[in-house]
């Protein structure tokens, strides 16, 4: 993991899929985010923002939300305004689940699947999910606090086989 930025105020992590061919079940991802206690940075995250919910303080929020993709670009994004968040936290991780309606997919299966994380006019990173083609989750990036409270954002694509509701629970522990 290599840190990408020091001193970030307010990020954007897009996604992008296109739709499901004509009569098949739609594809759906979400972008989810856990926020860690400072004295738990490794355990559970205190809360988890997706597409149904927002942190309690407004601080991480989805600003676009698609249930199928469009093939129109980045069509789900979720801002974090990671200056604003309480110093009792000290870890975010974002990362991205597929839906699984009736059907197994990976991101192999996807279609033109990518994600990017922004700062403003300035891409932080960017990916295509490639690493973890067999995975049905996978976490995007983290950003941590460092020594003098700024925040960093190292990049984190790692795999997982998990259902949104499992992913969101686990995403942030160590790799095993």
């Amino acid at each position: 993991m290599s840190i990408v930025s020091r001193g970030l105020t307010k990020v954007e992590v897009r996604l992008r899929w296109n739709p499901s061919p004509l009569g098949q079940v739609p594809r759906h991802l979400d972008i989810i985010a856990g926020t860690y206690a400072e004295a738990d940075s490794w355990g559970q995250p205190v809360y988890v923002t997706h597409s149904d919910s927002r942190s309690p303080d407004g601080t991480i929020t989805m600003t676009r939300h698609s249930q199928t993709g469009q093939g129109f670009g980045f069509v789900e994004a979720m801002v974090l305004e990671l200056d604003r968040l309480a110093t009792d936290y000290s870890r975010v991780v974002v990362g991205v689940a597929i839906h699984q309606k009736g059907v197994s997919r990976t991101f192999a299966d996807m279609s033109n699947v990518g994600v990017v994380v922004v700062e403003g006019y300035r891409e932080l990173f960017s990916d295509d999910f490639g690493a973890v083609a067999g995975s049905t989750a996978a976490t995007v990036a983290e950003f941590v606090r460092d020594e003098s409270g700024a925040w960093e954002m190292r990049a984190m694509i790692r795999g997982f086989d998990s259902d949104p509701a499992a992913f969101a629970t686990e995403m942030g522990r160590t790799q095993q």
